[in-house]
């Protein structure tokens, strides 16, 4: 067995035993946030009683996915910088991690960071009211909106608080990742 096939064979292994349905790591396009998104609805609903998890696991996938997408957009980073982590595992019977991580700029992760933990002292009731009152904010179009509407909905269909962490990078970025458990 060569190099590559003992190591993918490593990596096979790893993803069993951690229980990873999906993986991916690279740049995120539209087209792509789609197709893994509907795989992974298919095969939820394929191994799941309940149609409401395949439905939330999906959405905080999209949700995760689409903020990567938005945001390495929005600071016109190039394929290394746009790339993403995302990984969905089974960590119980019933029950999903959906992980994501992309690169940001150490400021904006810092901000995510401390978004994440204020909403993880919340409970589902005051979720409810925060994302409410968001809503109701008026939107500008010349001002970015940020994920707090998104991470709110995601904290919301968690049923643990959420988690994130920021890791060096170069040149002033940082590696932000954020982790749900559906």
């Amino acid at each position: 067995m060569n190099v590559f096939s003992a190591s993918l064979a490593s990596l096979r292994d790893f993803f069993n035993g951690e229980r990873i349905l999906i993986c991916f790591n690279g740049p995120i396009s539209r087209t792509l946030i789609g197709e893994i998104g509907v795989a992974l609805k298919d095969h939820i609903e394929s191994t799941q009683s309940r149609e409401s998890a395949a439905m939330d696991v999906f959405s905080v996938y999209i949700e995760m996915s689409q903020n990567i997408r938005h945001y390495s957009t929005a600071k016109s980073y190039g394929d290394k910088d746009a790339s993403a982590t995302v990984v969905i595992a089974e960590v119980a019977e019933g029950h999903y991690a959906v992980s994501a991580g992309n690169i940001v700029e150490q400021a904006d992760g810092e901000a995510l960071v401390d978004l994440v933990q204020s909403l993880a002292h919340l409970d589902k009731a005051e979720l409810k009211a925060l994302y409410k009152q968001q809503l109701r904010k008026p939107r500008h179009d010349d001002l970015p909106t940020g994920a707090g509407l998104g991470l709110i909905e995601i904290a919301r269909k968690s049923s643990q608080p959420l988690e994130a962490n920021l890791g060096e990078a170069e040149k002033g970025k940082a590696f932000f990742s954020l982790r749900a458990i559906i």
